[in-house]
């Protein structure tokens, strides 16, 4: 009897418990919400109660009550306040042996990563039911199409825009993505098991699901959760890749069929395409080279063919068709006869004759794009494809053979989305961007030309100048390399990327490699030397003032990247100066005519705070788009801009949808690309379902933020409230983050900064520079360390105080309320800020996070910093009622309500055993290199427990 008591404890889930306190009351309180969320609850129980199991089996009864023992404690502190749990759970987590202590976080982490998995499957079921129901979804196609067609907007209106558009997720490999490919491949496996119970009915099939449930958990259970050494950019690689197996080379042609059918007789050109960084982002990440980027590409060549070859081998066993019974078009015919399979077997199987004989030509490509082999072979492979374009051509005659000859039915499951990835995918796969700070560049122009006695000094010019003598190298013919001179390691180390990157077009194509992004852009002669040392690699050919095959024509876009507030204040007049400049704007118009510009909001919010960097985006986006609209209309210029959103709010995460559709008017226009980072990817696209709904909604609101024009001009009082909450905000946040004396060592001290720096996360440093400067810290670190602690400083710090300053009693604070409301009622941008900042509020925890300042030494800055910070936080809440009217937090999201109130009593523990790991870690007195064995457990400890919280919170990096 008690076993089973104890069974059913740590199996139950927090859906019968109050939500978290920061949360209010649950707006999923009432019977037909639990009646809704009943098949959530069961997969908890069931995958809590199998996971309990486990830890019984694999580590005692002991270890399981133990686990058990401190979530009791851990609920009762958190949902009752209760001080007498709270001394107890401290003296229990002070006595735990170092593998005591290793036990427990696995366990809660693992819950995490379970209780992640049952959310997606019932996020899922729900969409489904009511897909069913007829209910159409926010952000779905089916909705955004009812819109459309409801405003008057028709089929061809949309698929003429479409064949314009340019919508692109752009993977990138960042510190944040904590889980090895190991565990995400058992949890996939893990997640597909628990779908299939929903088609079960027998015991005993639903029995036999639970016993691989049971494996695949006993498998993580055995399975290392860390990595024992950091990631290398080829780790990177294969990661990003894994998600292309999964979900996209699958999910993005059943998108584009989605799309036809909505839009019946109207061809659909490709628009969606896939972009990386991993393998040609180098900035600050001195692992990345000429050799990972060949790298990058050759992988997700293979990746690209060996599924081409799966398909056209799966596609020739399905079209089985005799010409004995069924006619075949002459094309066919002609396409069989070159063929060079012979078989008997397949004399008048002309179908198979031809997918063998390009499943031949695709073998011949594989080897000679990559150096591979195929994996099977029923003729030797031979006369590879030059393009992607020439395989979707022989398919094209085999589609339209079988539909002149009444086997239409055979087209749709495997031939047409088998074109389709061709045409999104080719033979490259994934767009790779290059990607490098700008004065890593000053640095090899200036060694150039001091080597080449043309500029002793370059870097020591003014601005103009510096335009002045590049304008005159890009109109000369002449390379600046001097035969037999000395460079130094780092300019041949750049050079040697541009050639590369040469290379790698010629064999590939332009699709392959299409910008180049300079990071803190923020001067036009940035942009100047990137198309100077591109004309130094062949990769930007003739000169600006040439005409006729002498007029220079770029290789690759050139995208400067707006990071720091200052740098998105001028962003707009540096490309005015830009396209100013003889000829500039020829260059372009000769090299696509289009031009990207990519915004930074990771470190435009670390150096300003959450408001004052979206009002600052939102202000650059409206000036580019009126520059813009010039240059389209003087020159047919396209601009696109690129979103470098994070994951949590204080990176520019939150909702895509609500993101895109809160883009100030003009600057969408069917072009966009954004970036999916750490463990964002996996959240998003792990699983192929989510991953499809997830591509679906870019989609639908491109579609809405192009031809609704959902955001208008918004009216001179919303512009000027927002700049002056903005201006009193990035006070606020200034005066606290980087003028509060101390502020930088609570930081260290009160969260795990040093210790995520230490773990094997990714191939990149979390800092550009070897100090404790928060001005250097990567803006990724900064955010997941407050994440951890359960502050998430990042996503709201400054707002209440602006609000506050903004309705100081002066007699027009009512007024001013009333327009704060009408902003949030009316003004996209304004409500979506709102809405993240109570997605972030929700999610953080002051009495957490007061565990968290018991690890600064110096207890009185600790205290002092601790309530100041507590002080904002509560101003901003406070500001957050008051603008929207309720007190309760994520009333508008059910879903996540849900989801804070089954995982977050799990998650508690995990920070509670964080901080005392942390306590005994940095008290370690020793050999840190080589530490002693406990030592080494500790550490691992810590390490586990950033994983665990960072899977249960989803967005923290």
């Amino acid at each position: 009897m008690a076993r089973k008591t104890v069974e059913r404890s740590v199996a139950s889930p927090a859906a019968r418990r109050r939500p978290a306190r920061t949360t209010g009351k649950s707006v999923d309180s009432t019977a037909e919400a639990a009646d809704k969320n009943r098949p959530l609850v069961e997969d908890i129980r069931l995958l809590g109660r199998i996971l309990g199991d486990v830890i019984r089996e694999q580590e005692g009864q002991a270890a399981f009550d133990l686990v058990e023992r401190v979530r009791q404690l851990s609920v009762a502190y958190r949902l009752k306040s209760d001080a007498q749990a709270g001394r107890a759970l401290d003296r229990l987590l002070k006595n735990l042996s170092g593998d005591q202590t290793v036990s427990v976080i696995r366990a809660f982490s693992y819950f995490s990563h379970l209780a992640n998995i049952a959310e997606d499957r019932h996020h899922i079921r729900r969409r489904n039911h009511h897909e069913r129901q007829g209910h159409l979804q926010e952000g779905s196609l089916a909705l955004a199409m009812e819109r459309l067609a409801d405003a008057g907007i028709r089929g061809d209106e949309i698929a003429r825009m479409l064949g314009h558009a340019y919508i692109s997720p752009v993977l990138t490999a960042h510190p944040t993505e904590v889980q090895r490919k190991s565990i995400l491949d058992a949890e996939r496996a893990i997640a597909a098991m628990v779908e299939q119970r929903d088609d079960l009915a027998s015991e005993r099939d639903l029995a036999a699901n639970e016993e691989r449930i049971r494996a695949r958990v006993t498998q993580l259970w055995q399975t290392r959760m860390l990595r024992t050494s950091k990631l290398t950019v080829a780790d990177e690689i294969e990661n990003a890749l894994s998600y292309y197996r999964t979900t996209f080379l699958r999910q993005i042609p059943r998108l584009y069929r989605d799309i036809e059918a909505a839009l019946p007789g109207h061809p659909i050109a490709p628009f969606f395409r896939m972009g990386n960084w991993i393998g040609g982002d180098r900035d600050g990440n001195p692992n990345v080279s000429a050799e990972t980027l060949e790298m990058a590409l050759a992988r997700q060549c293979e990746t690209a063919l060996r599924f081409y070859l799966t398909e056209v081998h799966e596609l020739g066993a399905e079209l089985s068709i005799s010409d004995t019974l069924a006619p075949i078009s002459p094309a066919l015919r002609a396409l069989a006869e070159a063929s060079p399979d012979h078989s008997s077997h397949r004399t008048d199987e002309l179908y198979r004759r031809v997918l063998i004989g390009m499943y031949a030509r695709l073998a011949a490509t594989l080897r000679e794009f990559t150096g591979t082999e195929a994996l099977r072979h029923a003729v030797a492979p031979q006369n590879p494809y030059r393009s992607a374009d020439e395989m979707l051509a022989e398919l094209q005659v085999v589609e339209d053979s079988l539909v002149a000859n009444h086997a239409q039915a055979l087209v749709e499951p495997r031939l047409r989305p088998l074109k389709r990835a061709l045409q999104v995918f080719g033979f490259h796969l994934a767009t790779v961007d290059l990607r490098q700070s700008s004065d890593k560049h000053e640095l090899v122009v200036a060694e150039l030309l001091r080597t080449a006695r043309l500029e002793a000094d370059y870097s020591a010019l003014d601005e103009a100048a510096k335009q002045q003598l590049l304008i005159g190298l890009l109109n000369d013919a002449r390379p600046l390399r001097v035969h037999g001179s000395q460079y130094s390691e780092h300019a041949l180390h750049e050079l040697a990327i541009f050639e590369s990157a040469g290379r790698m077009l010629a064999r590939y194509g332009r699709a392959a490699l299409r910008h180049y992004i300079i990071s803190h852009t923020e001067a036009v002669s940035d942009l100047l030397e990137v198309q100077l040392l591109m004309k130094e690699t062949g990769l930007l050919l003739g000169t600006l003032d040439g005409d006729g095959d002498a007029a220079a024509v770029g290789a690759l876009v050139v995208v400067p990247l707006f990071e720091t507030i200052g740098d998105l204040r001028q962003a707009s007049q540096i490309m005015r100066d830009y396209f100013a400049l003889p000829g500039v704007s020829g260059l372009l118009q000769r090299s696509g005519s289009e031009q990207d510009i990519m915004l930074g909001y990771s470190d435009s919010n670390k150096d300003g705070g959450s408001f004052t960097s979206n009002w600052e985006l939102y202000c650059a986006e409206l000036a580019l788009a009126e520059l813009f609209g010039e240059l389209g209309r003087e020159h047919g210029i396209t601009m696109r801009l690129f979103h470098g959103r994070g994951g949590t709010v204080g990176r520019g995460g939150g909702p895509s949808y609500q993101a895109i559709l809160a883009q100030p008017p003009g600057t969408v226009n069917g072009q966009i690309r954004l970036t999916e980072q750490g463990e964002v990817i996996a959240s998003k696209y792990a699983h192929p379902e989510i991953g499809r709904r997830n591509l679906e909604t870019l989609v639908a609101a491109t579609l809405e933020a192009t031809l609704l024009h959902p955001t208008k001009s918004a009216p001179a009082s919303f512009i000027e409230a927002a700049a002056a909450i903005s201006d009193a905000s990035f006070a606020a946040y200034r005066r606290l983050v980087y003028e509060t004396p101390g502020f930088t060592d609570y930081f260290f001290s009160a969260t795990p900064i040093r210790e995520i720096a230490e773990l094997n996360l990714g191939s990149r440093p979390a800092s550009r520079k070897a100090t404790r400067e928060i001005e250097d810290l990567r803006a990724i670190p900064w955010s997941f360390s407050w994440g951890q602690c359960r502050i998430t400083l990042p996503g709201w710090c400054g707002f209440g105080s602006a609000i506050d300053e903004f309705l100081k009693d002066d007699g027009q604070r009512e007024q001013r309320l009333a327009l704060l409301r009408r902003m949030h009622k009316q003004w996209p941008f304004f409500r979506t800020l709102m809405s993240n900042l109570d997605m972030v509020i929700a999610k953080s925890d002051f009495a957490i996070a007061a565990r968290y300042v018991e690890l600064v030494e110096d207890k009185k800055l600790g205290k002092r910093i601790f309530g100041l910070i507590q002080a904002e936080w509560q101003r901003t809440s406070d500001a957050l009622t008051l603008i929207t009217g309720t007190d309760q937090r994520l009333a508008s999201n059910p879903a996540l309500a849900r989801s804070i109130e089954h995982r977050f009593p799990y998650l508690d523990p995990l920070n509670h055993l964080q901080v005392e790991l942390l306590r005994r870690y940095r008290g370690h007195v020793g050999d840190r290199e080589q530490p002693d064995p406990a030592f080494a457990r500790v550490r691992r400890g810590i390490h586990i427990s950033i994983n665990g919280i960072a899977a249960g919170l989803r967005n923290t990096g």
